[in-house]
């Protein structure tokens, strides 16, 4: 399970985050998530571990008017979500104490934050207690860290610049949670019993390798682990060369392999 470091967002890190991984990394499962919630036309939406807020955007445009409360355990990531996406209201929340009464909501929707749950099965069940009845879990997990091609890079260039002690962040963390029958097992733990899972692959395009580079290593977790190892520019520096070297100058585009779990109450 994720520790407790790997939950700690800096003030400085969202910026980064948006910037460098929004439209390249998460954007395109965005939409997915977003065409699927379109589906059943729900009227109230509770988003978890919504981050900056690309998510957030994408419902927004498919469900015009709808209610949607947007919430993230880290107040950072909130105040920047709040700042950049008004269309939805906006509350620091625990996944494991939602804010919403029993049944109270149509649709619940997690973009790639499940992984850093401390107690997914816990999560899980509270997600199917705001629930009502008929009513939709919908999340996207990161299949494993080969099947990614910014991460794949990411973590080759980890390892040039940390021989001895690569962080393990990446492919603990994001990529740490790619097993469907380890999720479907979770979601049946908490109660989940009509559960469809389904792998999507998408393709990211960034404007160059070093700003993926950028992006994660500035503006994720795994910033900590780099700032215990050494130097952080240099760290940079050698990530994103070696980024390069294996994606090409200019600008780059690697597939994303993912899971995205629907899970109805």
């Amino acid at each position: 399970m994720p520790s407790e470091r790997d939950h700690v967002w800096v003030d400085a890190m969202p910026r980064a985050y948006a910037d460098c991984l929004g439209t390249a990394v998460f954007a395109p499962f965005a939409a997915e998530l977003a065409r699927r919630a379109s589906a059943s036309a729900p009227r109230r939406v509770l988003e978890v571990a919504a981050g900056t807020g690309v998510v957030t955007g994408a419902l927004a445009d498919a469900l015009p008017g709808t209610d949607i409360l947007a919430t993230d355990l880290n107040p950072a990531m909130v105040g920047h979500g709040a700042a950049h996406e008004p269309r939805a209201r906006w509350e620091q929340a625990d996944a494991a104490r939602l804010p919403a009464g029993d049944g109270t909501v149509d649709l619940l929707v997690c973009g790639f934050g499940v992984m850093f749950f401390p107690d997914r099965r816990a999560a899980y069940a509270e997600a199917r207690r705001v629930l009502a009845p008929g009513g939709r879990f919908l999340f996207t997990a990161w299949d494993e860290v080969g099947t990614h091609g910014f991460a794949e890079a990411l973590t080759a260039g980890l390892r040039a610049a940390f021989p001895a002690d690569p962080p393990p962040f990446v492919t603990a963390v994001p990529h740490g949670y790619a097993d469907p029958d380890r999720i479907r097992a979770d979601l049946a733990a908490a109660g989940f019993t009509d559960v469809v899972l389904e792998r999507v692959v998408r393709t990211g395009i960034a404007p160059s390798a070093v700003a993926v580079a950028e992006g994660f290593c500035r503006g994720t977790p795994l910033r900590a682990q780099i700032a215990e190892r050494g130097e952080p520019a240099a760290a940079l520096r050698t990530v994103g060369e070696t980024m390069t070297a294996l994606l090409g100058a200019g600008e780059v585009r690697g597939e994303m392999a993912a899971w995205v779990a629907e899970a109805r109450r």
